[in-house]
């Protein structure tokens, strides 16, 4: 049996479902505001819905009864609050290794941040980095996946982008000249990696670094999305704390807003992996960026998007 954390989320979503098809017995962790039947969720009938939260250990001694694999991808990474990062990236996996160590699992997958690590003076990327030295001390067989930015249909980043060019008709804000570069991996892309990575003996007890086909900074990425999805803005660079102040003030008078305070953590320097390192790991070739994004964005109306997201309290 394969358990799935963060089950209900971006890339778990689609995780189970590939894992499923492909024959796997999956067992779905649910956080209990997401409590929602397999059928709404779109997975094979044969997935296994398990409503719980990781920072309940008790819980999940049930939820890990005959589990030989966990991919471990709940996170707080784009819920924009300190103690979300906190409670699901440190605590839930403090919780997930000691119920895991009891129940003698043979494998644990980790999804974390190109950029991670302990002393960071970011704060994403140093909890990232706790999590992962958690593991690596935990005596349990891990492999670790730093990525990069993960695009799709329903990413909360490149998706977010397009949201917020809709706030208003004139300019987009950017954090100063939008040098950083990044290093987009499709979905789909990623969940392939994470499948194949199952039977590669090489990655047990590895911490690897994957991304897709391409470097693009943020300014070209940002350039790319208004060119996709039609709404031509003029870029304004502001210093980068000065956005960061006016994200934070977002943040506390709307419910959701597209940019999280997170989001200045990954583009404060370059994250990158070495291209050609997801074919060389995870026997994968990545697709293109601006080609993937023209199969989907171009459809969208991301105004309604927009309003929808900031007044919902999705979990």
């Amino acid at each position: 049996m394969i358990l799935v954390t963060g089950a209900s989320g971006f890339v778990g979503r689609t995780l189970v479902n590939h894992l499923a098809l492909a024959g796997h017995p999956v067992r779905a962790l649910v956080h209990p505001r997401r409590g929602m039947r397999t059928e709404q969720l779109g997975w094979p009938v044969s997935v296994e819905v398990s409503v719980g939260d990781l920072t309940d250990a008790q819980g999940l001694h049930g939820v890990m009864q005959g589990v030989h694999t966990v991919f471990h991808l709940a996170s707080g990474q784009w819920w924009g609050k300190r103690r979300d990062l906190q409670q699901i990236d440190l605590e839930g996996t403090q919780n997930l290794i000691a119920v895991a160590r009891s129940a003698r699992i043979g494998r644990l997958f980790y999804l974390s941040q190109l950029g991670a690590e302990p002393a960071s003076a970011y704060m994403l990327l140093r909890v990232k980095g706790q999590a992962e030295a958690l593991i690596r001390n935990s005596g349990i067989a891990y492999t670790i996946l730093r990525c990069g930015i993960i695009f799709g249909p329903e990413d909360r980043f490149v998706n977010a982008i397009a949201m917020l060019l809709r706030t208003n008709p004139i300019f987009f804000l950017q954090p100063g000249k939008g040098e950083s570069l990044l290093h987009p991996l499709y979905i789909d892309d990623l969940v392939k990696a994470l499948d194949n990575s199952l039977e590669k003996l090489d990655l047990v007890d590895a911490t690897i670094e994957i991304g897709g086909a391409e470097y693009v900074t943020y300014n070209e990425m940002i350039r790319t999305v208004m060119r996709v999805s039609g709404a031509k803005r003029t870029i304004i660079s502001i210093p980068p704390h000065t956005l960061r102040n006016l994200t934070a003030l977002m943040n506390r008078f709307v419910p959701r807003w597209p940019m999280t305070p997170q989001w200045f953590d990954i583009l404060a320097s370059n994250r990158t992996a070495k291209l050609g390192n997801l074919h060389d790991y995870c026997d994968v070739r990545p697709v293109r960026f601006e080609d993937t994004l023209l199969t989907y964005m171009p459809q969208r109306h991301y105004l309604p998007e927009l309003v929808r997201f900031m007044w919902s309290r999705g979990f």
